[in-house]
């Protein structure tokens, strides 16, 4: 027993050694560079400055970036609608089930970023909510079939997995919150399936909402080239750290015309969490429907210099009725925390966990009132 107490001693004091060595001389190399609660990540912790090209140009960014994003192939399995009797019971019972199904439309539809070593990939939802089977190629050559871990239609996320022996290279995470109009980036992906691809630009605007492209927009504009196939690429700074989801275009014929959005890092992190630990996203919801306040409708409610959103609708059982809220109100804060747009008091409620006491600050008839409600969980939205 002495013999095996001194060799597991000698074992754990050479180990812990080895990481003192690693830790003091190459830090990089540990995956404590981040570690979520859920996967192992790596971010960016320094503040480096992402908004001027380095002195060695961008190549260095590329190259750190380009080996974690992937290209997307995907396929759905469309069964013969041609005999009549393909569905019964009797019919599968002799022939078993048909052989005229086949895989259609398989083809390069987006790209997606491993995340994370383990094989975590994050990309957009609708570049996988209706395939039946995916691939994923690496841009190292390698192929590999994936697994939808989950998806958020609401911000026009999902998660995907591959099994590939050995540590894949994973992206490293910037901030989007750092990030000012003007930053240059990096749009990396696979567009019309051509291979590969690094297009340049900057930070057109930040913020960017009421698209009416998702329930949940704070999008990145930039307008670095995005094309199809381009969905669910990295969009990342100078010095290669992801700071977006590439989502959309705008465009009336399917090619760039210099104005695309990207779903901030920090948001795709935050869902992808969810999405890896419950297969889903639950958010907070109380059944409210406002308008923001316009001049005139400040004018008309006497509100002065009050800020804040209109209540237009109480869904009927909802928490906002049960709490006592009303047509006409005028909500102020919840929490404590100023309320001065729908999209404020929208990713404020959304991020409470449900069954959450909240106080709210309301304005009704002029005079302020308090009230206390329950968060509900939000219901889940289904695509069309």
């Amino acid at each position: 027993m002495r013999k095996h107490w001194l060799l597991f001693s000698q074992t754990v004091t050479i180990a812990l050694a080895l990481l003192f060595i690693i830790h003091t001389l190459k830090p990089e190399l540990l995956p404590s560079a981040a570690r979520s609660g859920v996967v192992t990540l790596y971010e960016n912790t320094t503040q480096e400055a992402a908004n001027k090209i380095p002195a060695n140009g961008l190549s260095t960014a590329a190259k750190k970036a380009m080996p974690t994003v992937v290209n997307i192939f995907t396929s759905t399995v469309i069964k013969s609608t041609g005999n009549p009797f393909i569905d019964d019971p009797r019919f599968k019972f002799f022939f078993g089930d048909p052989l005229d199904t086949e895989p259609q439309n398989n083809s390069s539809l987006g790209s997606g970023v491993i995340v994370s070593s383990e094989g975590y990939i994050l990309t957009n939802h609708h570049v996988v909510e209706a395939a039946d089977q995916i691939e994923v190629a690496l841009a190292d050559g390698r192929k590999a079939k994936a697994h939808v871990i989950g998806s958020d239609p609401e911000t026009d996320l999902a998660v995907i997995k591959i099994d590939l022996p050995g540590s894949l290279p994973a992206i490293t995470f910037g901030n989007p919150e750092n990030a000012q109009v003007g930053d240059i980036v990096l749009a990396i992906g696979n567009p019309f399936g051509v291979g590969e691809t690094v297009t340049m630009g900057i930070v057109s605007a930040l913020k960017r909402d009421h698209l009416g492209l998702n329930a949940f927009e704070s999008f990145i504009q930039t307008d670095a080239a995005i094309n199809p196939g381009n969905s669910g690429g990295a969009l990342v700074d100078s010095n290669g750290n992801l700071i977006g989801i590439n989502s959309a275009i705008y465009s009336p014929n399917g090619g760039s015309l210099g104005i695309g959005f990207a779903i901030p890092a920090n948001t795709a992190k935050s869902t992808m969490e969810q999405i890896i630990l419950h297969g889903s996203v639950t958010r907070g919801w109380i059944g409210l429907g406002v308008q923001e306040l316009t001049p005139e409708l400040v004018e008309s409610f006497q509100l002065g210099a009050t800020k804040g959103v209109l209540i237009t609708e109480v869904i009927r059982n909802s928490p906002a009725e049960k709490a006592g809220i009303k047509v006409g109100d005028v909500l102020i804060s919840i929490d404590d925390k100023a309320i001065e747009s729908w999209r404020v008091m929208l990713n404020t409620i959304s991020g409470f966990p449900p069954d959450k006491n909240v106080h709210l600050k309301l304005l009704r008839d002029g005079k302020s009132i308090s009230l206390q409600a329950v968060i509900g969980t939000r219901p889940k939205q289904t695509t069309q």
